[in-house]
């Protein structure tokens, strides 16, 4: 497995042989935040195009298919689109809570994402609280949903937020508590030392039942954080329009479309990472041959291919159940999810001093 690390180094080594040690600490997080942004919006293209696909081919249809090959220039002509259309102002609205909303929002989700260990000595940080810090900056964008509908002054808009923060921060607990399960069967919650205690076998399959139930409930309270069906209820557009986002148009609504899709994608990266081993290649105890050309597969393709496993299963929950009601939804976590996350815990603690998993 190929350590980062060595050409991360070799580039600081270089700076500092004919700069400034402030000077080329200063252009590596430049070229690190060029470098996190461009991959995040081409993690939201391949996401768009993804949804469109997925979704055509659960309701037996073909999807994009005109502009380009495979449609895939589609994507193209809608950023253009959206770059080019207007933002409305809103007379009555809060101007300046209205437009830093979409910001607070992106600014959150580009922080988890810098977040993801993609491949050994390939993260941007990496501490001992590495997981809760993810989970910290994750839970910043409710407060730009809040914003976003209250600012808009549209009654629909401020119901729609109203409910997106309900739900957020209600399935916020069970998310924490299956973090907490993986954190009790590996000890630490630094996420390459996560990653690398999965190198004889994945969390999913060496932490038994307990680490499948935490798996299962962490795929239903991802998909309700990042408000996709069917707990899209704060966007219910039968009901609400467009839910939180109703008033806003061109770039300022493209914001909220684009972190919603990558933030699907960070709640799989983070369920690939705790769960299936990041990115560490998939080895059989005595398969010494097997384990060796598993490890030529370099860790980035076995990430992004985990992530976006996870990332087709959530796709598969959208267009394949119905939306619930927001009582229904509240109570699946209140008087479901949360007493079965924290049995589980229980469960997984009394495994893990026992000694019952791999």
């Amino acid at each position: 497995m190929f350590d980062f690390s060595i050409v991360t180094n070799w580039i600081h080594e270089l700076f500092l042989s004919f700069l400034p040690v402030w000077l080329a600490i200063l252009i590596e997080f430049v070229l690190i935040g060029v470098c996190i942004l461009v991959m995040y919006a081409v993690i939201a293209v391949i996401m768009i195009y993804m949804e469109r696909k997925v979704s055509a081919a659960f309701q037996c249809r073909i999807g994009p298919n005109r502009v380009g090959p495979f449609g895939v220039f589609q994507l193209i002509a809608d950023i253009f689109k959206m770059l080019i259309k207007e933002i409305v102002v809103i007379r009555h609205a809060d101007k300046i809570l209205y437009n830093l909303a979409p910001y607070i929002v992106i600014f959150a989700s580009v922080l988890a994402f810098s977040c993801l260990p993609i491949s050994k000595g390939l993260e941007v940080i990496d501490f001992n609280v590495g997981i809760f810090f993810v989970i910290a900056a994750s839970s910043i964008g409710v407060l730009g949903i809040l914003l976003a509908g209250w600012s808009s002054n549209n009654k629909f808009s401020l119901i729609g937020a109203m409910r997106s923060g309900a739900q957020m921060i209600s399935y916020e607990l069970s998310i924490g508590i299956s973090i907490l399960t993986i954190i009790t069967l590996t000890g630490t919650a630094q996420l390459s030392q996560i990653v690398e205690n999965q190198a004889d076998c994945w969390y999913l399959f060496k932490g038994h039942i307990p680490a499948f139930i935490a798996f299962v409930i962490f795929l239903i309270c991802g998909n309700a954080e990042v408000n996709r069906g069917p707990f899209d209820l704060p966007e219910a557009e039968s009901e609400l329009t467009a839910g939180y986002h109703t008033e806003y148009s061109g770039m300022h609504f493209g914001l909220f479309y684009v972190a919603e899709f990558v933030n699907l994608f960070i709640i799989s990266g983070i369920a690939a990472t705790l769960f299936l081993g990041g990115w560490m290649p998939f080895h059989v105890a005595g398969w010494d041959g097997f384990n060796t050309i598993m490890d030529y597969i370099p860790g980035v393709i076995w990430f992004f291919g985990k992530s976006f496993f996870v990332v087709w299963l959530l796709m598969w929950f959208k267009w394949t159940f119905p939306r619930l009601r927001i009582d229904q939804i509240l109570s699946l976590e209140w008087k479901i999810l949360v007493p079965i996350g924290l049995v589980n815990l229980m469960i997984m603690a009394i495994c893990v001093v026992l000694g019952w998993h791999f």
